[in-house]
């Protein structure tokens, strides 16, 4: 007989048992001691008085770390902003709109006149942005009704949104207020101003505004330098 040692957590029993050969005896552990250290025994019989036990140990849990990504939240630039490309042109000034109807020939313009509280004019941007991207052979002029109040006024801008066609020595073609359900009229009229022509003359003004007084000064200047 030989004695047995058995080390489980902080516990020690002595245990008996016959020992038939020279093979180690294993003494698992009971369940309820094991918690965050699992320990046994591997028992080799060395003498019939003496019982030697190794103990091993499992490898520490290995540590986990969490990482933390911080995202740096950019400013997104607001729905009135944003343009479909470079034949979208933001109006910031009776300036900017009488230049940019001199410099269009004989191109087709279509003129939104727009504010940014408004939730029509919200509703149907993302459409007129498809239809600039669609139509590169067309200028999209936006227009901020607050910010350009005289010169809308002077347009007869009353309602929200607001569309002027303009063309070549035509001028103004048509203008209607339109929402987005009946964006079809947009098209239409796409369809009946944007035919293949050529105008012959200067461009119009534009009610009060006249385009003739850009090229004023530099008449002016020239008649200086004789």
């Amino acid at each position: 007989m030989a004695d047995v040692i058995r080390l489980s957590g902080n516990l020690l029993g002595f245990y008996s048992s016959s020992l038939g050969s020279s093979r180690p005896i294993l003494v698992a552990p009971q369940p309820r001691f094991c918690k965050r250290v699992i320990s046994f025994s591997v028992i080799w019989p060395l003498s019939n008085d003496f019982v030697s036990p190794i103990v091993f140990r499992p490898p520490k849990q290995l540590m986990s770390f969490k990482a933390q990504a911080t995202v740096t939240e950019t400013e997104q630039p607001k729905w009135w902003e944003k343009n479909a490309g470079p034949n979208m042109i933001d109006i910031h000034s009776t300036q900017d709109f009488l230049t940019a109807l001199s410099e269009a020939g004989d191109r087709l313009i279509i003129v939104e006149f727009y504010g940014t509280w408004c939730a029509s004019c919200r509703a149907l941007f993302p459409k007129l942005c498809r239809t600039a991207e669609e139509r590169p052979d067309i200028l999209f002029l936006k227009v901020n009704f607050d910010k350009n109040k005289p010169m809308c006024k002077n347009l007869n801008v009353k309602v929200l949104p607001y569309f002027h066609f303009y063309r070549g020595a035509d001028g103004l073609l048509e203008s209607f207020s339109c929402s987005l359900a009946k964006f079809q009229k947009i098209k239409d009229a796409i369809e009946l101003h944007n035919t293949a022509r050529c105008s012959i003359g200067p461009p119009k003004g534009v009610g009060d505004l006249n385009l003739e007084s850009l090229s004023a000064p530099k008449d002016k200047l020239a008649g200086s330098s004789k």
